[in-house]
C-alpha cells in the first residue's frame, strides 16, 4: 500500500518540517536502542583489520553518526533535508568528530556506495518513506553493504493505521521485506527507548546474504 501523501518523496516536504521546526521525531541526542547496543560491546564488524564503515540514512542532524564516530567507526550520514545536513556538519564540527554528509536522497545511493559499507544503522528512515517503497529500500541497504555486512535497525513505530509519517511498520512486513537479501540474527525490543516510544521499537540484526 503507498502513501496517501505523496510529498514525503521529495526533499521540499522534509526541507519544509526542518525549517518550521515540525520534526517531532527529533530526540536531540543519540537514539537509546543503538547506545545501549555499542554500550553493550557491541559494534559493526569491519572487513579485513580496518576500521568499519557505516552508513546512517535518513540521519537528520546527525547525533547517532556522531556516536558511531566517536565509537570509532568511519560513518557517513545522509538525508534528504539540506537544512538536516548543514546543522548536522555544524554539530559534528562542534564536536570535532569526523563524520561524510551528504544531502542525498538515499534511493540513489547504490550508484555511489555500492558494497562500500560494513554496517548500516537504521533508524526513523524506514518509516518516513512511503510504505510502497519499503522493498526498494530493503534492496537499497543491500546494495550498499559488502557481502556480509550488517543492518542494525531500531523499526519504529509498531502500530495499527495508515498514517504517516512516521508510516506504522509491523514485525511481520519488516520479516517479509527483509527476508530476500538478509538472514536476521537477532530482534526483540531495544534494551532501551524513550519513555514516548516504549514497546513501539523492534530492534533487529541483520547479516547480508550474497
Amino acid at each position: 500500500m503507498g502513501s496517501d501523501n505523496p510529498a514525503v518523496s521529495t526533499a521540499a516536504f522534509w526541507e519544509g518540517l526542518y525549517a518550521s521546526r515540525s520534526d517531532g521525531w527529533e530526540l536531540g541526542h543519540p537514539a537509546p536502542a543503538l547506545a545501549s547496543w555499542l554500550s553493550a560491546g557491541n559494534a559493526f564488524p569491519a572487513a579485513g583489520s580496518g576500521t568499519a564503515s557505516v552508513a546512517v540514512p535518513g540521519c537528520g542532524r546527525g547525533h547517532d553518526a556522531r556516536l558511531l564516530a566517536r565509537a570509532g567507526d568511519r560513518v557517513w550520514g545522509f538525508d534528504f533535508a539540506p537544512a538536516a545536513i548543514t546543522e548536522a556538519r555544524a554539530l559534528a564540527q562542534g564536536d570535532g568528530v569526523e563524520v561524510i554528509f551528504e544531502q542525498r536522497d538515499v534511493f540513489t545511493l547504490a550508484r555511489d556506495h555500492g558494497g562500500r559499507f560494513d554496517g548500516v544503522w537504521e533508524y526513523t528512515c524506514f518509516c518516513a518513506i512511503d510504505p510502497a517503497r519499503r522493498e526498494e529500500y530493503a534492496r537499497l541497504i543491500h546494495a550498499i553493504l559488502r557481502p556480509g555486512g550488517h543492518l542494525l535497525a531500531c523499526f519504529y513505530p509498531l502500530r495499527e493505521g495508515t498514517d504517516g509519517p512516521p508510516f506504522p511498520v509491523s514485525v511481520a512486513e519488516v520479516e517479509r521485506v527483509l527476508a530476500p537479501g538478509f538472514t536476521i540474527l537477532e530482534a526483540g525490543p531495544p534494551a532501551q527507548s524513550v519513555e514516548r516510544r516504549r514497546g513501539l521499537e523492534w530492534l533487529v540484526l541483520a547479516h547480508r546474504l550474497a
